[in-house]
């Protein structure tokens, strides 16, 4: 099928969304570790879900990244139980990022900078922390990539 036959367009990421069963510790590294700001709640006992609303960029590049919890556990939908593999970031200076989030004890996965799959320089954080570096992505591979100059001059 080529693009001229489909009816749609993907224009981009509008939002993730991550589940955990402590969204606090979400919140260290979406929030506290990468800044991205807090623009919303929502809560559903229907849903099964506590869930924190943040947001990265602005007007038609801002992509919102959902933080959610269960109210219940033991309740579905399994909101924390996320099939999700990875989420990859455009980064405007991976070198430097890597160096300040390792100082702070994120946790990076083996392999350090290397070539994606698309030629970008990328990294990723481990999806899970340990004691030496506690702060990773609670069952989430996130991926941060080099952001060539024109995504930056676009995103910047």
């Amino acid at each position: 099928m080529t693009s001229d036959t489909r009816p749609f367009k993907v224009l981009g990421i509008q939002q993730i969304a991550i589940g955990g069963t402590d969204k606090q510790r979400l919140k260290t590294l979406w929030m506290d570790m990468l800044g991205l700001q807090q623009t919303g709640t929502f809560r559903s006992e229907r849903e099964n879900v506590d869930e924190d609303i943040l947001s990265m960029g602005q007007g038609a590049h801002a992509v919102e990244v959902d933080l959610m919890q269960p109210l219940d556990i033991d309740r579905k939908p399994a909101v924390h139980a996320t099939p999700l593999n990875h989420v990859g970031l455009w980064i405007d200076d991976l070198p430097r990022a890597v160096e300040w989030l390792t100082a702070r004890g994120v946790r990076f996965a083996p392999g350090g900078i290397r070539k994606g799959a698309a030629g970008h320089d990328i990294t990723f954080l481990h999806p899970r922390g340990n004691e030496e570096f506690p702060i990773a992505g609670e069952g989430v591979l996130v991926e941060l990539v080099q952001a060539p100059p024109d995504v930056i001059a676009a995103l910047g």
